[in-house]
Order: structure tokens, then sequence, then C-alpha cells
């Protein structure tokens, strides 16, 4: 039974298409960026709905991609030239996404 996003859902998911190319925002900014939910909740929302959005964009707080997309996440960022440690986390300090 699929069941639609909620609004707070829609908000997340609007928050993350915002984030360009080349840059990538952590569940917790997106969170802060709406004023709303936390990390988890962002989350929960991109298991449920981020399919449809650039989720590849959106990281854990310590830089690394979504558990069990590791590699095609990395490989989207690279792509887009999002610059990586060496330890399969994405440098923040060099492309977070700041909105507005």
């Amino acid at each position: 039974m699929r069941v639609d996003p909620t609004p707070f859902a829609e908000r997340v998911l609007e928050a993350v298409e915002s984030v360009p190319p080349g840059q990538v925002a952590t569940y917790g900014d997106i969170a802060e960026a709406l004023g709303e939910g936390g990390p988890r909740a962002v989350g929960r929302v991109m298991a449920l709905w981020g399919g449809g959005v650039p989720w590849w964009r959106v990281l854990r707080a310590d830089g690394t991609p979504p558990p069990g997309r590791e590699r095609e996440a990395l490989r989207r960022l690279a792509a887009e030239g999002v610059p990586l440690r060496g330890d399969a986390r994405v440098d923040l300090a060099r492309c977070r996404w700041a909105p507005g």
C-alpha cells in the first residue's frame, strides 16, 4: 500500500531538490533549514519518498552517504565534482550547501 507524503515530507523533498549539483547537505542541515523535525525525521522521509529527488546529495553528519547506497551515491557525487576524501566521505567543509 502506497502512502502519500505528509506535508512535512513534501517540505523535506522540496528542500532536497534545492541542493544544487556539486553541493551536499546533511540530514540535520535539511531539518535546520526547515526549522522543524530533526535528522532522523528527514532520514525517514528520504527512506520512504526520496527516490525522486537527488537523494545522493543528502549525507550523514560525518559526510558518509546513506547506508546501503554508498557506492551509487559516491559515484553520482564524484560525477558532479563533489570533493571526496580517501575514506569514502565527502569533504563537507568544501561543498556544504547553505540554503538561501
